[in-house]
Formats: structure tokens, C-alpha cells, sequence
């Protein structure tokens, strides 16, 4: 028997941690014990059934795991390895990682960077591993340090309070925005160079605003992106990752058409495997340790659904990691 957040959908929605046998797990070739996961805005969402998120009953939450392969019938992977899995529709239509051992498939899984234990890795998960796709597109489309102010929405959730202190670690000028003013000191600690209101950029505006950004990682989405988009300097780009204000886009096509803007659209759960790979040598070599801890607070798997509440709440800053005792 081991532990597992389960979500059931009849006769009523509930989420709560319950102890499951091997029977419980899903078809794959690896199984593996869950030492560390963690909650991300999507799981989140799918814990307090705020939006459809799970397509498959009863689920598992947990979109992100880190652990020991126990059993493989995958070449790919024997017992001892140590893994990491984030996103391919995990705690969405296959059972998760919010458990003691998750059964998966092995082309999911990633080796886990020696630079990293099972617990940093999840400080990192899926939303660090995000903010470094968004950090990758950036700079195949260009941006290079020193080339202007770059701009990080939702600054201080697990996106962005990563995204923040890579951009900084690689040289470039960030400002934060967040609406949390009270957290100007954990930004400025974390690289950020200014920290601005988010309602700058939360309501309508103008379809073209002042010159502002060389580059953006937005998690926000809405009226946050069009602004961002709207205030971007000529030839710069956008990095879109998330929907937190909404999954509208009301801009006009103005950004794009006179100032050469591009809107880099960021999918982390069907990522190609070659590309997840080299956003985790990156982490492994750009994320500054220090930073990463400042940003993580580790809580105990029973203790998950609370903090799924308080995230869509607006109460976490960082990144939180799960200890799923596996």
C-alpha cells in the first residue's frame, strides 16, 4: 500500500489523500516510487475542480514527478535509474505523480540531471522547466543579454519567480511584475532589477504603447499579454506560457505588423523529448541553487489539497514541493 491524492468525480467531486495498492496504478512499462512531486497551477486547478482539467476518473493528481524506477520493461530504462516526468497528459488522462509510485511510460521520462536530487528537481517541475522553454525561444529568436528590459508576469508564482532568476543568472535586466507589492524584496532577491504593479498591464489599452521590452515571459495571458505585446520594442518577442488573468488575447494585430513583434507560443506537456532535454541540461547548468531554495517551500502529501486551495487563492509565492514519502 502507499499513498495517493486521488480526485473521484462521483457521486460527488471530491480530493483527498488515501492509501491504493498496485492495482490501482495505470497500463505502463515503468513503474516508479515517487520521492518528491510538486503543485503547479494545473494541478492545482484539477485539485479544487476549478476547471476541467482531468479527463479520466478516478485520477491520480500530479503532473510532475521525481524518483527511483523500481520495475522497467522499457529499454530505455532499468531499476536504480533516476527520473523525472513532467506533463504528456499526466494527472490530466493518466494517473499521477501526487502518489508514492506512479506507473509510466518510458518515453516520458527524462534521466534527472546529476546537478539535481529528487527534491530540487520538483523545486524546479514543470513550471521551472517552462520558464526555461520560454527562456530557449527567446533566445533562438535573438535575445541576448545586455539587449534592453525583460519583462516577467505573474513574477512571483512558480513560472515566473524561475523564469526571474534565470533571465538574471544570464545576464539580462528583468522587472517583475506582480500584485503582490509585499514581495518586491523576494524579487530583487531572486534577480529581479525593478518590480512594478501588475495593474500596468492588467486592463485595456492601447493597440501600440511605448517601447519597452526586448523580450517577455508572460503566465498571465489576457489584457497582461496584449500590453506586453503592445510594449514590446521593435523586432522583440514575447514567450506565452499561461492564462492566469484569462485565456482571451484581446490586442490588434498592430505589434505585430509595425514593430516585427512575435508571440512565442510555450506548450510544456507534449514538448518533443530532445527539446525537454536540453531544457533540463540547461537548468542544471543556469539555475542558481541558492535561488532555487529561496523560492521552494516543501510540504507533506497530506497537506497538498490545503495549498492547492491557497494557490488559486493567490496565497503561495515560488514553487512548492510535495513529499510524497516514496
Amino acid at each position: 500500500m502507499f499513498p495517493a491524492l486521488v480526485l473521484e468525480k462521483s457521486p460527488d467531486f471530491s480530493a483527498s489523500v488515501r492509501a491504493v495498492d498496485d492495482t490501482f496504478l495505470p497500463d505502463g512499462d515503468v513503474t516508479v516510487a515517487i520521492e518528491y512531486s510538486t503543485l503547479n497551477y494545473k494541478d492545482a486547478l484539477a485539485i479544487t475542480n476549478r476547471s476541467p482539467v482531468v479527463r479520466s476518473w478516478p485520477m491520480v493528481a500530479g503532473i510532475d514527478g521525481a524518483g527511483t524506477v523500481l520495475e522497467s520493461r522499457s529499454v530505455a530504462w532499468k531499476p536504480g535509474d533516476q527520473v523525472v516526468l513532467n506533463g504528456f497528459g499526466v494527472g490530466e488522462m493518466h494517473k499521477g505523480c501526487l502518489a508514492g509510485k506512479a506507473r509510466l511510460r518510458g518515453e516520458w521520462l527524462v534521466r534527472r540531471p546529476a546537478a539535481f536530487d529528487a527534491r530540487q528537481a520538483m523545486a524546479i517541475g514543470t513550471a521551472g522547466y517552462t520558464a526555461m522553454l520560454c527562456v530557449l525561444a527567446l533566445e533562438r529568436h535573438g535575445l541576448r543579454a545586455g539587449a534592453g528590459d525583460v519583462l516577467v508576469t505573474g513574477a512571483t508564482g512558480g513560472v515566473g519567480s524561475v523564469a526571474v532568476a534565470l533571465l538574471s543568472r544570464l545576464g539580462h535586466t528583468v522587472v517583475a511584475a506582480t500584485g503582490k507589492a509585499a514581495e518586491a524584496d523576494y524579487l530583487h532577491a531572486l534577480g529581479a532589477s525593478a518590480v512594478i504593479d501588475r495593474a500596468e498591464l492588467a486592463a485595456a489599452g492601447k493597440p501600440l504603447q511605448k517601447e519597452r521590452w526586448a523580450g517577455v515571459v508572460d503566465a498571465v495571458g489576457s489584457h497582461t499579454l496584449a500590453n506586453a505585446c503592445a510594449q514590446t520594442r521593435y523586432g522583440g518577442a514575447v514567450a506565452a506560457c499561461g492564462l492566469a488573468q484569462g485565456m482571451d488575447l484581446p490586442l490588434t494585430v498592430a505589434p505585430f505588423i509595425l514593430r516585427g513583434v512575435s508571440l512565442l507560443g510555450i506548450d510544456s506537456v507534449m514538448a518533443p523529448m530532445p527539446l525537454r532535454e536540453q531544457a533540463w541540461e540547461r537548468l542544471a547548468r543556469d539555475i542558481e541553487p541558492g535561488r532555487l531554495d529561496a523560492m521552494t517551500t516543501e510540504i507533506a502529501l497530506d497537506a497538498a489539497v490545503e495549498h492547492a486551495q491557497r494557490l488559486m487563492a493567490g496565497q503561495v509565492r515560488g514553487r512548492l514541493v510535495v513529499r510524497t514519502g516514496g
